[in-house]
């Protein structure tokens, strides 16, 4: 087989194929910008505030001891700047998980186009809910949720967040807003454009809202629950690429989607619908970031529902296409063997002289004798 060289023709700069050959450089070129900034006085003021978290306070620890103190953060809309900043960021990480890692194994495995990109996709995907399961289970541990799980609604409204859980936020809209641009770097097919904006959509819906409502406690536990059910389902397809019969992955991600949906709902009813539904304060104060009032309960609870109600639905349609998918190739597999049994058995027949062949005794055949006699 021919070794293909490569072509020596670069494209012309600021092209489709240039920008899509060099992404990963020319954005890494635009975040070097922003940190160059921070070397000269005059332009720190403004680097900082794409480079940095916004909106620090900082107050004393403990009464007694007025030395040590504690940095909190709160929004604003200046978090828009640091989000495009860690946005850039992601893009870099992306393309070097693709160069260094993933398209490596795809040289080796000699996937199809399809199984290329869904293998792709399932890479870069993996990658990020394991790592965001890691960093969001450290919060709670270090928030104190896993000894006292009421800290969902007693703590509301969470206005000051600690440095880990403001950046997790904000890198979490970081890494959905670069999957946009994204579409366009790994050459997305039209047909799956719109389903991609949809999945993204929702991601960004929900963690700006959890975001900007202050329930970003509840908004952690169901982003963690949600990422390791997805992050199953992803490295279980990874398996399954590299040996199509591994299927006991997605059994047991099944089971696990399932429970999760319902998890999901639980602690979305109880923390909305019972801990803050009680609460004594239930004024709208935009001041003191307090949106505990029953319209947005409600809202909260509907989104959240909905949401769920069209994962299953999702769910359900592909088990049921697994399942006719599986029965289908059914009775094909049969066919095939009863078409290998019947070959075997007409060869056999045909040595042994049936249906009128020519057997391996051909000296003692009727016919035979007869012509000797004549």
């Amino acid at each position: 087989m021919a070794i293909r060289k490569k072509s020596t023709k670069n494209p012309p700069v600021l092209s489709h194929e240039f920008i899509l050959q060099n992404h990963a450089d020319i954005v890494s070129c635009v975040a070097m910008v922003f940190l160059v900034g921070l070397m000269f006085e005059i332009t720190t003021k403004a680097a900082v505030i794409f480079v940095t978290l916004q909106y620090n306070v900082t107050i004393p620890a403990t009464e007694d001891r007025a030395t040590e103190t504690l940095s909190f953060y709160y929004y604003g809309i200046k978090d828009l700047a640091t989000v495009f900043f860690y946005m850039l960021v992601a893009i870099i990480i992306h393309a070097i998980i693709q160069e260094y890692i993933l398209d490596k194994i795809n040289r080796r495995m000699h996937f199809s186009k399809t199984k290329h990109s869904k293998f792709n996709e399932s890479g870069q995907l993996s990658a990020f809910y394991l790592f965001s399961c890691i960093w969001g289970t450290s919060i709670l541990v270090s928030e104190n949720f896993i000894s006292d799980p009421a800290i969902l609604w007693k703590s509301y409204p969470l206005t000051m967040m600690t440095f880990q859980m403001k950046f997790f936020y904000i890198s979490q809209l970081a890494y959905w807003f670069h999957a946009f641009p994204e579409l366009y770097f790994q050459k997305t097919k039209k047909e799956d454009i719109p389903r991609q904006l949809v999945y993204i959509g929702l991601y960004l819906f929900h963690i700006g809202g959890a975001y900007l409502l202050n329930l970003n406690h509840l908004g952690l536990v169901l982003l963690v629950l949600h990422y390791f059910v997805e992050f199953l389902f992803h490295i279980s397809r990874l398996f399954y690429f590299s040996d199509e019969k591994y299927q006991k992955g997605f059994s047991l991600w099944a089971v696990l989607f399932v429970l999760g949906r319902l998890l999901t709902l639980i602690l979305s009813v109880l923390t909305v619908g019972f801990g803050l539904a009680r609460a004594e304060n239930q004024k709208l104060d935009f001041s003191t970031g307090n949106f505990n009032v029953l319209p947005v309960r409600i809202a909260v609870l509907a989104s959240i529902c909905i949401t769920q109600a069209f994962m299953m639905w999702k769910f359900i349609n592909f088990q049921l296409r697994r399942w006719r998918e599986h029965s289908s190739s059914q009775p094909q597999i049969v066919k095939k063997k009863s078409a290998v049994t019947k070959g075997r058995s007409s060869r056999k027949e045909k040595e042994n002289g049936v249906n009128g062949t020519v057997t391996s005794n051909s000296a003692d055949s009727p016919r035979n004798r007869k012509e000797k006699s004549s």
